[in-house]
């Protein structure tokens, strides 16, 4: 069964590509029955309960289970793929260009998704966290635009590096264990010789997967990639792809590094900086996709702080509050995953309608539209915690963790008050981030009479299967939102009953709630309607210099390693008896490197010359040209230097080795 549920929808994403190109319906439909089959098939699993394993693939094979917890997040991956791919169908109605494409990987990334949600070891994580870090690389570029292509390098980037270094922890953390099965993995863990490596190869670990995750400092794609991806696209990614990234550091926490202090230190720091920039960005972003990414990057902030303290507490022998945090931590991964749902499809329609995401531009787009303002209200509700919807019990036993291990005495109670408040203003900026939009797009009159007019006078945004698609999925808001249904799913999928007698309704445990709601609506009032609205528009006040991938990553590569590189390359060239070695194995890499460079291009244009043979278009005259032609035409040539060679991927391959080594060095210095 987990065979199917993986493979299926890998195969049929080629036979989709294949249908398409002579009839777009039935590419179509093979994709829809390609995801309810897999939704059919998650939602089996509960009770059959099946483990698998398939041989002679890396170490010992690739090794497949299921729990609680994967299973309930299989179910919730093909949830989305299902709804997204239901609101696809319209969204891209009027869209011809790089369908099949966008179906092909698609499908694919669906079954990697399930590969590594349904893993039963760290080495099957990975080969199927790798094929859809690459597969979901396209709904980055699929708009082939300028701001597409930078976002798409960003990505790769991320990707490439962060791929890399994941494998050398695994690769380091099989030479300590032995094993990488989860089932086997914390005995081994007890017997390591050297625990340096050991924590080495978790923080490389933790690395990779936080690539994926979102999680500071690598989080710089996550803004960047959303805006520019289609909304369906935007909503896995948001909802899903980061929490494959999560699933990775929680696996490991568990199974790994559950009683070690350090690292859960490290993971919860992190989480905790995750957590409130992520708001930060969200409050001052004037764009509708954005404000919706950097909430993202927010919220995985919340589960990382989760997943920390959980890891303290059991260092503590609180086991108690342990489940607690673990409680929360996996609640609220399902929440995240369903509200951004709801909230990026909604998000779609108004895209879909307007080709426009900027704040004032789709002021009051959403005024008359009443399953659309219900669907985002619902969403909104839920992220900011407000009792009876989803997210309030998924944050309070977030919260919860954080005041077990305060009274616990886990590692430094005065710095856990001091986080406990910062989680709780960075739920405050979620509840004021959602009432900014909210307001915005379905209270506000635009400053545009005509377009307001012209606005109202639409008030039937989208088709029936789309409204079934983005209401129903809202509705998850409410139905979750009962204590009761969280607390059974969450004894599901932490195995831990004793959550079952946990009360959410407790005067204890709604002030942290309105604390933050009280927060937020102060923050709405103080600082977005006075300080980011000026002269009836919202602006943007956060300094561009501050953003770090310009500030920090593009002069590291572009600037500091080069003059790294050329200040050892003079202290080479001075030495006399060096000087004959360097120049070797110059010479012999740049022979190895333009060989790989010749070859792998040769290739590509070898399949462009007969299986992707492509026919010769005449352009228009030059004095012809409108501004569509030219901006056309720019937006060819961009993608063509993008796809023609291998320049870039390699570059980043380099970079990601030189800092695999770096790693050997430091160990072997250590030693």
């Amino acid at each position: 069964m987990i065979a199917w549920i993986i493979f299926l929808p890998m195969v049929c994403g080629p036979l989709a590509f294949a249908a398409g190109l002579r009839r777009e319906k039935l590419r179509d439909l093979i994709a829809v029955i390609s995801c309810a089959a897999v939704l059919v098939l998650t939602l089996a699993l509960p009770v059959v309960m099946p483990k698998e394993e398939i041989g002679y693939i890396l170490f010992k094979g690739l090794s497949f289970t299921t729990d609680g917890f994967r299973v309930i997040y299989a179910i919730v991956t093909a949830v989305m793929w299902m709804g997204t791919t239901v609101f696809a169908l319209e969204y891209f109605k009027e869209e011809r260009e790089n369908l099949n494409r966008y179906w092909l990987f698609v499908l694919v990334t669906l079954g990697a998704t399930e590969g590594v949600m349904l893993s039963g070891d760290l080495m099957t994580t990975f080969v199927f966290f790798e094929i859809l870090s690459f597969t979901s690389f396209t709904w980055v570029i699929h708009e082939e635009t300028r701001e597409a292509i930078r976002a798409g390098y960003t990505y790769l980037f991320i990707a490439v590096i962060g791929g890399l270094v994941l494998f050398m922890g695994l690769l380091m953390l099989y030479h300590q264990t032995g094993t990488l099965r989860f089932d086997e993995l914390f005995a081994a863990v007890q017997q390591a010789p050297n625990r340096t490596e050991l924590f080495a190869a978790g923080f490389c670990i933790l690395f990779g997967f936080g690539c994926k995750a979102g999680m500071f400092p690598v989080h710089i794609w996550l803004p960047k990639a959303h805006p520019v991806a289609p909304s369906p696209a935007s909503a896995l990614l948001s909802g899903i792809l980061t929490k494959v990234g999560i699933y990775g550091i929680l696996m490991t926490t568990m199974n790994v590094f559950c009683e070690e202090k350090l690292y859960g230190i490290v993971v919860l720091l992190l989480g905790v900086v995750t957590m409130f920039l992520g708001a930060l960005l969200a409050l001052f972003s004037v764009n509708l996709k954005r404000t919706l990414a950097c909430s993202s990057m927010s919220q995985v902030g919340f589960i990382l702080t989760g997943t920390g303290m959980y890891n303290l507490l059991m260092a503590e022998g609180s086991e108690e509050g342990a489940f607690v945090a673990l409680s929360g931590t996996m609640l609220h991964m399902v929440n995240h995953s369903l509200i951004k749902l709801a909230l990026f499809m909604a998000a779609g329609v108004v895209v879909m309608n307007l080709h426009i995401l900027t704040l004032d531009d789709i002021r009051g787009y959403g005024r008359n539209k009443t399953f659309l303002k219900i669907a985002f209200a619902l969403g909104a509700l839920g992220i900011s915690g407000v009792p009876l919807f989803n997210g309030y019990i998924s944050k309070t036993l977030l919260h919860e963790g954080i005041v077990e291990g305060i009274h616990e005495a886990a590692w430094n109670p005065a710095l856990l008050k001091c986080i406990e408040w910062i989680f709780l203003i960075s739920g405050g900026f979620t509840f004021a981030y959602m009432l900014k939009l909210f307001i915005c797009v379905f209270v506000e009159k635009n400053r545009d009479a005509a377009r307001q007019a012209a606005f109202d006078a639409d008030s039937r945004c989208m088709n029936a299967a789309s409204t079934a698609s983005i209401f129903g999925s809202s509705l998850f808001m409410v139905i979750l939102g009962q204590p009761f249904v969280m607390t059974h799913l969450a004894a599901f999928m932490t195995g831990n009953e004793e959550i079952l007698g946990f009360r959410a309704f407790t005067f204890a445990n709604l002030k942290g709630g309105l604390i933050s709601l009280t927060i937020g609506a102060l923050v709405y009032l103080l600082v977005v309607k006075k300080v980011l609205y000026r002269d009836g528009s919202y602006v943007n006040l956060w300094p561009e210099k501050l953003d770090l991938e310009n500030l920090v990553y593009r002069p590291v590569l572009t600037r500091w390693l080069p003059l790294i590189f050329g200040e050892l390359a003079a202290v080479f060239g001075e030495n006399k008896l060096l000087r004959p070695l360097a120049k070797g194995v110059l010479i012999f890499g740049a022979i190895i490197g333009r060989a790989l460079s010749d070859s792998l291009d040769g290739l590509l244009i070898l399949l462009r010359k007969t299986v992707f043979r492509q026919k010769s278009v005449p352009l228009p005259d030059a004095k012809r040209m409108n501004k569509f032609h030219k901006a056309l035409l720019g937006t060819s040539e961009t993608t063509d230097s993008l796809m023609s060679n291998f320049s870039f991927a390699m570059m980043m391959t380099c970079f990601g080795i030189l800092i695999i080594l770096g790693t050997l060095v430091v160990l072997t210095v250590m030693r």
